[in-house]
């Protein structure tokens, strides 16, 4: 209980600090640097304990690399939604009155949604391959910096690719921006399948390079 606790405190921190600062009035071009600060010291504060993943595609990754057991994949995903859904409340809550756009990818013949599929896979890959070897892998074992590098990531995306999908990264951020309504229900596929795929590819990418370390 306790890594999953751990789970749902760093998640809903991450969610709560993207909509608080995103949604106006918040911190225009500065809020990539605040979810990014924020993931970095959550995983600072919980990676001991749970492994800081706080998105499911990182999950998902870390468990086909053989750092997550399988009995703690769906408790862990379980945590990260509920702690979403619990943060898109807070930011509701605390900015009341505020009336949203939600932006709509939903179409599947949409021409906005492959650039939202390609940039949400691209920065989610580097996110995921990121995890696995600054907090997973021998040769980085015990390192300082691992919270930094997994934190910079994520500024970085929000800064090359937000303007396409979003940037997040996260199937779990998702989830907290369509309760949000930053983000229309029926794009939430879009980062799920994003998601998905990237931790697939970047835990078999993790492998061909690493072997079984």
């Amino acid at each position: 209980m306790r890594k999953y606790l751990v789970e749902f405190i760093g998640t809903f921190f991450l969610v709560f600090t993207i909509g608080m600062t995103v949604l106006a009035p918040g911190a225009g071009a500065m809020a990539p640097l605040a979810i990014g600060s924020i993931l970095a010291v959550m995983i600072f504060a919980g990676g001991h304990v749970s492994g800081g993943h706080f998105n499911p595609a990182v999950t998902l990754g870390v468990w086909l690399r053989g750092k997550c057991a399988t009995a703690d994949v769906a408790p862990y995903l379980g945590a990260q939604g509920a702690a979403a859904l619990l943060a898109a409340l807070a930011v509701k809550t605390l900015k009341t009155g505020l009336i949203t756009q939600a932006a709509t990818l939903a179409g599947p013949l949409s021409p906005a949604v492959l650039p939202a599929l390609l940039a949400e896979f691209l920065f989610t890959f580097a996110l995921v391959w990121v995890v696995l070897n600054t907090a997973t892998a021998k040769g980085t074992a015990g390192n300082s910096f691992y919270g930094f590098a997994i934190g910079f990531t994520v500024l970085a995306g929000a800064y090359a690719v937000g303007g396409v999908s979003g940037g997040a990264f996260n199937p779990a951020v998702a989830l907290g921006l369509c309760a949000m309504g930053i983000v229309a229900w029926g794009s939430l596929w879009i980062y799920l399948v994003a998601g998905g795929a990237a931790g697939v590819a970047a835990a078999a990418a993790y492998k061909a390079v690493n072997g079984s370390d």
